[in-house]
């Protein structure tokens, strides 16, 4: 006989879960004390959000679900934010909510919350465990659902009395992963779209993603000569300083990149569900009859002709679509060679940083910096705003598994995944690019990364407003300041009163000094780097913006 909280930490070890993310709460204090001497590593977190933002992260650099627990009412509500990153970036990830306890529901009792209503939209499944003895088919279904298909979160709801109950329950054992293989007919068919091709292009996005699959598409686009691009925040799926490399597909698009890809014969879509932000407003790829012959792959039949009608659909997830890429061989010389190293040129241009600008810090230079300084294998995180353009346009990828950022553009991301990302990976250089709003969100995990010794470094933008918002408002409503201008903390007090260590960069040559201080002190670390709000973009100022000019 076992007590539910036993059979939920069972099922996880069962499942090969090492670590969770959580905020404690009353409703699933069984849970917290089965997982005491259960050797799964417990992260605790200062407020929900942040600790969902966490298992997203560890399931976007893994594949495998990542686990938060947070209690009822509240504690689901701040978690949501996580929730819903994970679901439109789909990201496997399983969040356990503790729950009223039975006999209490459907009465309105203290924080109680229909799951089930609420989060189906940020949700593949919302399942509530009345039984415990039925705690190992939950947990290895939610496991099940996470993974396969378009990968997302899976809600699972715990009343609290369940949990207490002992019962006999089957021994829970691991999912099993769902795999989606192309058919020898559409690889043909594929072939032959190339060989009929003039203009073609690749480009790359999503999720289910692998080490081997990087090197398959590859080792394909080489023998093809083909020109790649990535979508919105998945740059690290493809290398950058690679000769086919193309550019990243997304906001702030290089206008010879979107021109190359409206005037392709040939689309081929892998692992990209090609919404809102990397198709340009739906710009690059007409809805729903695309211009160009498309193929597009991916996992979920689903997505498949949802938005856009392919020529050619694909149901398979990118490590089986890109291995059976071997079988393939081009006839002859591709006649595209000389476009692709043109495209590639061109984004070299592109990513290549202005060395001037409004101001004493120049952002131009600070990314020249840490590119000469930072290992291939640095991982970079971020939320959203202006300041992502930095990292975005002129950070050069190279290898996989070296970015996390959310497609769903949510703010506050990039310190809570940044904790996640070290913990996973300690021998690895953790960057952290947050805007002085965008911190704030989620800026008290910072003291999660000083408890648990994470020395991660985060580079905070700070011009003093909420720049994405300005920037949109002085354009449209030139002059008349509304509700963005912040007033912010003394970030290096910050970082030091939590433990940490704190730089200032008020000049751009102090930066690299600060950043060799900021990685000698083996410390989390904030270099608040103060930007003039002039410097809205690289290309142009938020007075030119005003002006219109």
């Amino acid at each position: 006989m076992k007590t539910g909280g036993q059979l939920i930490v069972e099922a996880l070890k069962a499942n090969g879960v090492k670590q969770i993310s959580c905020v404690p709460g009353e409703s699933y204090l069984a849970v917290l004390d089965a997982l005491y001497d259960s050797g799964i590593d417990v992260m605790v977190c200062r407020q929900e959000g942040g600790a969902a933002m966490m298992a997203d992260c560890w399931g976007r650099l893994t594949g495998q679900p990542g686990i938060c627990m947070v209690t009822r009412g509240p504690g689901a509500t701040n978690a949501s934010a996580g929730l819903h990153i994970a679901h439109q970036d789909a990201i496997p990830m399983i969040l356990f909510i503790g729950q009223v306890q039975r006999p209490a529901r459907e009465r309105e009792a203290f924080q109680e919350v229909e799951y089930r209503r609420a989060f189906t939209e940020f949700a593949k499944w919302v399942g509530e465990i009345d039984d415990a003895s039925r705690i190992p088919e939950f947990v290895t279904r939610a496991f099940a659902v996470a993974t396969s298909g378009r990968p997302g979160p899976v809600v699972l709801t715990l009343p609290e009395d369940m949990l207490d109950d002992l019962v006999e329950a089957p021994e829970a054992q691991p999912y099993m992963p769902v795999e989606a293989h192309p058919g020898p007919q559409q690889i043909a068919a594929l072939a032959e779209a190339l060989a009929q091709a003039e203009r073609p292009m690749v480009i790359l996005g999503g999720t289910r993603w692998s080490g081997a699959a990087v090197a398959d598409i590859t080792r394909f686009a080489e023998r093809f000569q083909l020109p790649v691009g990535c979508s919105f925040r998945r740059q690290m799926l493809f290398d950058h300083l690679h000769p086919s490399y193309a550019g990243d597909v997304g906001i702030g698009i290089n206008p010879a990149l979107a021109e190359e890809i409206k005037q392709s014969d040939l689309l081929i879509l892998v692992g990209a569900r090609m919404s809102e932000m990397p198709s340009s407003r739906y710009t690059l790829i007409e809805v729903p009859y695309p211009a160009q012959k498309l193929v597009h792959v991916y996992p979920d039949p689903d997505e498949l002709g949802r938005v856009y009608r392919a020529d050619l659909p694909i149901c398979a997830a990118p490590d089986a679509f890109c291995a059976a890429l071997a079988a393939l061989e081009p006839a002859a010389a591709p006649i595209w060679a000389e476009r692709t190293a043109r495209m590639h040129d061109s984004y070299l241009a592109w990513s290549t940083p202005p060395k001037t600008g409004p101001g004493d810090v120049q952002m131009g230079p600070i990314m020249e910096w840490i590119e000469a300084n930072t290992a291939p294998d640095a991982i970079f995180t971020n939320g959203a705003g202006n300041y992502a353009t930095w990292v975005h346009r002129y950070h050069r990828f190279r290898q996989f598994n070296t970015q996390a950022a959310p497609t769903s553009g949510s703010m506050g991301y990039g310190l809570p995944a940044a904790v996640a990302a070290k913990k996973l990976f300690p021998e690895r250089e953790v960057i952290c690019f947050a805007g002085d709003g965008c911190f704030m969100m989620h800026g008290q995990e910072f003291i999660t990364a000083v408890r648990y010794g994470l020395p991660l470094i985060t580079v905070l933008v700070n011009n003093g407003i909420y720049g994405t918002i300005r920037m949109h408002q002085e354009r449209d409503y030139p002059g008349r300041v509304s509700g963005t201008d912040l007033v912010n903390p003394d970030f290096v007090a910050f970082a030091e009163a939590y433990g940490g260590h704190g730089e200032l960069v008020a000049r751009t040559e102090d930066f690299g000094p600060a950043f060799e201080r900021a990685r000698a002190s083996g410390k989390p670390a904030i270099i608040e780097v103060r930007l003039d709000p002039e410097a809205i973009t690289p290309a142009r100022t938020l007075s030119q913006i005003r002006s219109g000019t």
